[in-house]
């Protein structure tokens, strides 16, 4: 084996941990809401579309790229 192979072939095989690790999906975040009433509630009802919208402002969209529990 020629040495200009083998240093090739030390390269490509120190390099293949760092291309499978890229491949992973990473999970989605989960944001938790914890709250006291019932969320049908005009007030909390409007309270969550607010906190929506500034999620949203800050490139957070429900189910697309973030996920709420609410509780």
């Amino acid at each position: 084996m020629r040495r200009r192979d083998l240093i090739a072939i030390s390269v490509i095989g120190s390099l293949w941990p760092f291309a499978a690790h890229a491949q992973q999906h990473k999970p989605m975040p989960v944001i938790g809401v914890l709250g006291a009433g019932s969320p049908e509630r005009k007030g909390i009802v409007l309270n969550l579309a607010a906190f929506r919208e500034g999620l949203a402002e800050t490139g957070y969209v429900e189910w697309q790229n973030v996920e709420i529990e609410y509780r």
